[in-house]
């Protein structure tokens, strides 16, 4: 089970997402899977054109600023705390002031989403959703709501916005991959160790499939989440 973003899971080292990687020099993969899926930090500053964005990516800066312009003129900046996603074939421009860095999970894959950028907005218009199944719970059911943004059938990747009344959940393996990013609230993951590790507002962090993590979070708590659901 990975920490906070800050102290993530123990890095892999520097690795290219895939050989056309515009952010290879300054990407640092901490994890990645078979099912075409990478998770970790970009350091980037200047300007880059790509006619054709080689991945999806999903964004969530913690440094700087990105100011993005797509083909049709349009345009977008993201700063620090938001989040974005690039789908692959996008052709735009991305410009970040000196010092941003972001965290990202890329899916490196097929994708069948259309190009464009999706921004995962803080204020989504949130529905109730499923909580907990009752029998992992500690405690009472969570009311939990959430909004789907973006997905690609293809890379089998979802994105959006996610928010709970507080609950406990006992520790049981993970079923997808998934990356949050805490906004508002806080949560303590306990992995098969015992050892318990607090994610605060602000701060990311990715559970692959099949790790084994319990859930306790004492407050309201909202989150951005990129779901990946594995494949047999």
């Amino acid at each position: 089970m990975g920490g906070a973003e800050q102290n993530c899971l123990l890095a892999l080292g520097v690795h290219r997402v895939d050989d056309d990687d515009p952010f290879g020099a300054g990407r640092e993969t901490v994890w990645s899977g078979p099912q075409d899926l990478a998770v970790g930090r970009v350091t980037f500053s200047g300007i880059l054109d790509s006619a054709a964005f080689p991945h999806t990516e999903v964004i969530v800066v913690r440094s700087g600023r990105l100011d993005l312009t797509l083909a049709d003129g349009g345009r977008r900046t993201v700063q620090v705390g938001e989040s974005i996603v690039i789908a692959r074939g996008t052709a735009l421009r991305i410009e970040a002031t000196p010092g941003t860095s972001w965290v990202s999970c890329a899916g490196t894959g097929a994708a069948s989403a259309a190009p464009g950028v999706t921004e995962l907005p803080a204020d989504a218009p949130l529905a109730p959703s499923s909580p907990p199944p009752a029998n992992l719970l500690e405690g009472p059911v969570p009311q939990c709501r959430s909004f789907n943004v973006f997905t690609d059938e293809t890379a089998r990747l979802r994105a959006g916005i996610w928010d709970s009344t507080p609950y406990r959940r006992v520790l049981r393996p993970q079923p997808v991959n998934e990356l949050m990013h805490i906004l508002v609230g806080s949560v303590t993951l306990t992995g098969e160790d015992g050892r318990p590790v607090r994610i605060a507002a602000g701060e990311s962090v990715f559970v692959a499939q099949g790790t084994p993590c319990a859930w306790d979070s004492d407050e309201h708590i909202a989150k951005v989440y990129v779901v990946q659901e594995v494949g047999a």
